[in-house]
């Protein structure tokens, strides 16, 4: 990696945004008819690669499954609002008329309620009920005390997602997560996350994670560089966790690990550039957000929003521009590179001669900055 010379005494590589970035097409075109962006997970297949990240202003039990019969994998997030109260409409709603001046303290209010364990349970439960592949999060830090029960209730795909998630995490007040013991006496595939570094991410794949999420959470809405100072952009990120893959990959004798980011796919086209780096799906909350059926009815934030003592991403306003539907899959009515994600990733696949996923990431790219 370049590096460039920041003063006398330091160093520092050269790292690039997906927005620095473009896809190079090939000799070769095809049709957006013959493409396929198929993406599976352990026994789990999607006609997508688009995950609905475990932001409550996205995934309720009710969108979860509207994300799922398009063709998606939605994350619950078992620390939101779904599993602190029964019915927690008046916690969206003092949330909606909040001003900007306290809706930071609001989030902070709402989510001052306990988890219930039982409802924890209750809402895994609703989601197998549906018929839909179950996938709920958890941090690290809360892991350790409801894996049980959610493995118990039935989930599918089990999240384990962070700002930043090690496997050698050192505390001197508890026994920490211990990543590689819990990985391997869980009988679900576990994806784990986020990352942002080749040595991060292969003790994660050594940890025995079916799946790795790039990135450091809270994406659009985050601020974790202005309130601690951390980042790693995403395209180099995401690049770096691909090599430990390959690497990992040769190390385990044929033990493929999904590479997802978690991060920095604001628009359509960040999703072909994604996967041109390596990625073999992306989790986003920001473009979902937007659609009518979204449970925060035009606020969108992260679950770092509600941290009781150093909040890590504010809340932003959007306004609806469609349904699920329409994002995922169009019509598009305008050129923003918001609706019809799959049929953006078709395209860009086709225009760059690729026939799936596992082809685009040999793309050629270039720095467009």
């Amino acid at each position: 990696m370049r590096e460039i010379e920041v003063g006398l005494s330091k160093r520092a590589s050269a790292a690039y945004d997906f927005d620095q970035i473009a896809l190079v097409p090939s000799r070769r075109t095809r049709d957006p008819e013959n493409v396929s962006i198929n993406w599976k997970i352990d026994a789990f297949d999607f006609s997508h690669p688009i995950i609905a990240a475990p932001a409550d202003s996205v995934v309720s039990p009710q969108s979860a499954q509207q994300l799922s019969l398009l063709g998606g994998l939605a994350v619950l997030n078992l620390e939101g609002l779904w599993t602190r109260y029964a019915d927690p409409s008046d916690a969206f709603n003092q949330i909606a008329s909040a001003t900007s001046e306290n809706l930071s303290k609001v989030l902070q209010q709402v989510y001052r309620a306990p988890i219930q364990s039982e409802l924890i349970v209750a809402r895994i439960k609703e989601l197998r009920a549906a018929g839909v592949v179950t996938a709920a999060s958890l941090s690290p830090k809360l892991t350790q005390q409801y894996w049980q029960q959610v493995v118990k209730a039935g989930v599918d795909l089990f999240v384990i997602r962070g700002a930043t998630v090690s496997a050698e995490h050192v505390s001197s007040e508890s026994n920490p997560l211990n990543l590689k013991t819990l990985i391997y006496d869980l009988e679900v595939p576990v994806i784990v996350g986020g990352c942002a570094t080749y040595q991060a991410a292969l003790h994660l794949m050594r940890a025995g994670a079916a799946g790795v999420l790039v990135g450091f959470g809270g994406g659009s809405s985050g601020t974790t560089t202005s309130v601690l100072g951390v980042k790693v952009p995403m395209a180099t990120a995401v690049a770096d966790v691909a090599a430990a893959r390959r690497d990992y990959l040769d190390e385990s004798g044929g033990r493929y690990v999904q590479v997802i980011a978690d991060g920095g796919v604001h628009q359509t086209g960040d999703i072909a550039k994604a996967i041109a780096c390596g990625a073999d799906a992306v989790m986003v909350g920001s473009m979902l957000a937007r659609a009518q059926e979204a449970p925060g009815a035009g606020i969108h934030w992260a679950v770092e929003a509600g941290h009781p003592t150093l909040p890590r991403a504010g809340a932003i306003t959007t306004s609806a521009i469609g349904s699920f539907a329409e994002i995922l899959h169009g019509p598009a009515n305008s050129a923003a590179g918001l609706l019809n994600a799959t049929g953006a990733l078709r395209r860009s696949m086709a225009t760059c001669g690729y026939s799936d996923i596992k082809e685009l990431q040999r793309v050629e790219i270039i720095v467009s900055q």
